[in-house]
């Protein structure tokens, strides 16, 4: 988490800046363009990012799960919508609060650094999934990055925080796509389906090579 770099007494003093809340899915905690007044720490759920497009439609660019950090400190606006896809808490700061406490505290804004630099790898793998990865290899992808951020439950299914239409606007190619990729790897013994969400990786290996087009 954000404040894992912190001492107890510092912790404690930044917890009382903040304030747990609880969010279902469906609410959105910031709207694009809007005065940028809290950022907020994922205790547990999932959240998507999205902005508008000039003719209103919208898109994804991004997922956040538990321990991420969300909002954009010392910025006057915020950058993109954030909306729960499942049901979710947060440790929410009011933002001027927190920038001036981060300001006094040097391993807060290393932690903020080390963040925004992740942040900027993962546009950067993501560009390279959407221009040069074909259709199997960016569901694939998608199916790993799922697998090592979802907490699976005690068979091992994980269930997906995004609608297939969703997946197919994240990946850049159609819903009929993804459903005809997913039912391959399906068929192939790589994972198992169940439902329109539910899937369990049965063979990481063969999806991690299938990812990186072997």
């Amino acid at each position: 988490a954000i404040c894992a770099d912190l001492s107890p007494t510092d912790r404690e003093t930044l917890s009382r800046i903040g304030r747990r809340v609880t969010v279902h899915a469906g609410q959105t905690v910031m709207w694009e363009g809007d005065d940028n007044m809290v950022v907020a720490n994922v205790v547990d759920g999932t959240l998507k990012l999205a902005t508008s497009t000039g003719d209103g439609r919208e898109q994804i660019v991004g997922v956040v799960y538990a321990s991420d950090f969300i909002g954009r400190p010392f910025g006057a606006r915020t950058p993109h919508s954030v909306t729960a896809l499942t049901d979710a808490r947060l440790c929410l700061f009011p933002r001027r609060a927190f920038d001036g406490f981060a300001r006094n505290h040097g391993a807060l804004q290393h932690r903020l650094l080390q963040r925004t630099l992740d942040d900027l790898d993962r546009t950067r793998d993501w560009m390279l999934l959407l221009g040069r990865k074909t259709a199997r290899e960016k569901v694939a992808t998608f199916l790993l990055d799922m697998g090592r951020r979802l907490r699976p439950d005690r068979t091992g299914m994980i269930d997906l925080p995004l609608s297939r239409q969703q997946i197919a606007d994240i990946l850049g190619i159609t819903i009929e796509t993804v459903s005809r990729q997913m039912t391959d790897l399906k068929r192939q013994g790589v994972i198992d389906l169940c439902g329109r969400r539910g899937v369990r990786l049965v063979d990481g290996a063969a999806l991690e090579a299938l990812a990186e087009g072997a």
